[in-house]
């Protein structure tokens, strides 16, 4: 599950979504925890072997390697996988990523659509409630922002 590297540091991103959104209502998130346990175990078995154990990548991720690709990120909220759209993340999946590039094999016909929507909320669930609030608010659920 490679995503493009090189973001800018997701705290001031979160930061800056979070004060120029409105919020009407709470996000609360809604997991099952069998869900979560089922995307762990697919995850561990198809996708630690590149993105580590917990999704914590190598520590050395926004490094350039030797053919200039970056290493796969981490999927927590201190790269930017929730950068991304679920739609998106689930084309990355399926198709390899980032597109043209080829990071990353496409799981296509190898997982189910289950096994990758597991997966996905195994992954949101380790962002904290201020990632995902800002991912939800202006990513997944595209609310219009202003700049102040």
């Amino acid at each position: 599950m490679v995503l493009i590297s090189g973001c800018t540091d997701p705290v001031s991103t979160i930061t800056k979504i979070l004060q120029q959104i409105q919020p009407d209502q709470e996000i609360v998130r809604n997991f099952d925890a069998a869900q979560i346990e089922r995307g762990y175990a697919t995850y561990l078995k198809n996708c630690s072997v590149c993105h580590g154990p917990n999704g914590e990548a190598t520590p050395d991720w926004r490094k350039p390697l030797e053919n200039g690709r970056y290493p796969p990120p981490p999927l927590d909220d201190s790269a930017h996988a929730w950068h991304h759209s679920t739609e998106e993340l689930k084309r990355f999946i399926l198709n390899g990523g980032p597109p043209g590039e080829g990071r990353m094999p496409g799981w296509e016909g190898v997982l189910t659509e289950q096994e990758i929507d597991d997966i996905l909320v195994w992954i949101k669930s380790l962002w904290s409630d201020e990632v995902y609030e800002a991912w939800y608010r202006r990513i997944e659920n595209k609310e219009p922002y202003t700049s102040k």
